[in-house]
């Protein structure tokens, strides 16, 4: 037996660029472990005729590979366009409309017929997981008029979301349901429930599939605010769980998502829970044969914060280099795998630290700035005072990270502008000479409004006259 040279497992959603049983073949080769198939695209006989090709390739290659329906769910989606790529332009005018018809550059036909009713002037609407952004400016009957603020190419079904707004609809529909029996029907056994927000969307469709007799696998795609909140039951009741990036990073601040996907991966890795990260992950592939560097490092990183597979979407749906797409992740997860303990024990600073304490290869310095900022996280204090002339003890200090501002005084102009480079460091010019600095400072404080009576602050001082650190100093000092 021949085991594949990474473990982290790939995901391959399955489109017009890799349905040949010929594609198939070769990205399995390359390491596919999971074949996607997107419900919300294709028809019944296109999804059977991918399944059959999916289990017959996986069979003459002796390979396991799971496939997963992943089922539409309340996804607000555009139509059909007549022309596509449809390209908005920045100020173009475009209806949206909840007629059944085609859609033009002006005339936008979009599947859900409640969106009158759920936006007004001034809300923002996001088209193609927020590339594209619309600012609505009147609605009229079945139509809502509005101004595109950010353009783009756009293709037929593509999504569209309303931030703050609540899609009435349920997670698992009558139509999804009729999509699990037809996918039971022809052997598949694990199903995504897009949009699930309680752990009763899980288990409707567990609850269906035993009814028709069968057991089935379950993955929940975290892509809304409500299954954030939810999360704890929803990952006790799913036999997995996809962090749906796209439609989450419309549905919640786009700057959270990433510690959001730490902390959901970290909350499955506790429970055994395999944890699938999604969306863009090498999507500049669509169209070329190399990723961008960011992509490379955010699949490498998904991979070190204990992702068990990567999903590619676009990639190898309807991109132009599938096979190289799933050749990449497997090499990017090959490195990422070889140095994940390296780089857990470098990352964490302290405990390299003070494992280097025990040992004898600390220096005073190492000791001093690391007691300092254990110091201050114990006391909960807000404020590290350094008093250098300088920028050693800051960087010092500033490498393992705290949680309180460094707050530095004593440096020219020259080291100070340096130190705005140093994590959580803050420059300081006081006056009035080197006598009482420490009680210069909290005065400093004190005056600014800063501190309050009695708060505790760690006081660091360096009386070298240049970067060696070799007369540091550290105390508890109050105000």
């Amino acid at each position: 037996m021949r085991l594949p040279t990474h473990k982290t497992k790939i995901v391959c959603t399955i489109g017009p660029s890799s349905r040949s049983e010929a594609l198939l073949e070769r990205l399995m080769l390359q390491g596919m472990n999971v074949a996607r198939l997107n419900f919300a695209h294709g028809t019944l006989q296109s999804h059977r005729e991918d399944i059959q090709r999916i289990q017959a390739v996986a069979k003459r290659l002796q390979r396991h590979c799971l496939i997963m329906a992943d089922l539409p769910g309340p996804k607000i989606r555009i139509g059909k366009l007549l022309e596509e790529p449809l390209l908005l332009e920045k100020g173009d005018e475009v209806v949206l409309t909840v007629k059944d018809l085609m859609g033009t550059p002006t005339q936008i036909p979009v599947e859900y017929k409640r969106l009158p009713e759920s936006v007004t002037s001034g809300d923002l609407i996001f088209l193609n997981d927020g590339f594209i952004q619309l600012l609505v400016e009147k609605v009229s009957g079945e139509d809502v008029f509005c101004r595109t603020v950010i353009g783009g190419p756009l293709l037929s079904h593509k999504g569209l979301s309303i931030p703050g707004a609540k899609i009435v609809a349920e997670a698992v529909s009558d139509t999804d349901l009729d999509f699990v029996a037809f996918a039971l029907q022809q052997g598949v056994d694990a199903f995504g429930v897009s949009f699930a927000e309680t752990a009763e969307d899980i288990l409707k469709v567990k609850r269906f599939a035993q009814a028709e007799g069968q057991s089935v696998y379950v993955v929940a795609k975290i892509e809304r605010a409500e299954a954030i909140e939810n999360f704890n039951g929803i990952l006790s009741a799913a036999d997995a769980i996809m962090i749906a990036r796209g439609d989450l990073g419309v549905q919640i601040p786009l700057q959270d998502v990433p510690a959001v996907q730490k902390k959901l991966i970290h909350q499955a890795n506790r429970l055994g829970r395999p944890v699938i990260t999604a969306t863009q992950m090498l999507v500049s592939m669509t169209e070329n044969i190399r990723p961008t560097r960011a992509e490379v490092s955010d699949v490498a990183n998904a991979i070190l914060d204990g992702t068990d597979a990567v999903m590619l979407s676009e990639e190898t749906a309807i991109g132009r280099y599938p096979v190289e797409a799933v050749e990449l992740i497997s090499k990017i997860a090959i490195s990422a795998e070889r140095e994940k303990k390296t780089i857990r024990v470098l990352a964490d600073l302290p405990a390299y630290f003070r494992a280097a304490v025990g040992s004898g290869d600390a220096t005073v310095e190492d000791v001093i700035t690391l007691n300092a900022v254990e110091s201050a996280g114990a006391l909960n204090v807000r404020f590290i005072l350094t008093h250098t002339q300088g920028r050693a003890a800051p960087c010092l200090i500033s490498r393992f990270r705290p949680d309180c501002w460094i707050l530095a005084h004593g440096g020219d102009e020259k080291t100070n502008n340096f130190l705005g480079l140093s994590y959580g460091v803050h420059p300081v010019q006081l006056d009035g000479g080197t006598t009482g600095l420490a009680d210069k400072a909290v005065r400093w404080l004190v005056t600014a409004g800063m501190v309050e009576k009695d708060e505790s602050l760690v006081w660091v001082e360096d009386e070298s006259p240049d970067d060696r650190c070799e007369a540091l100093s550290m105390k508890i000092i109050k105000a």
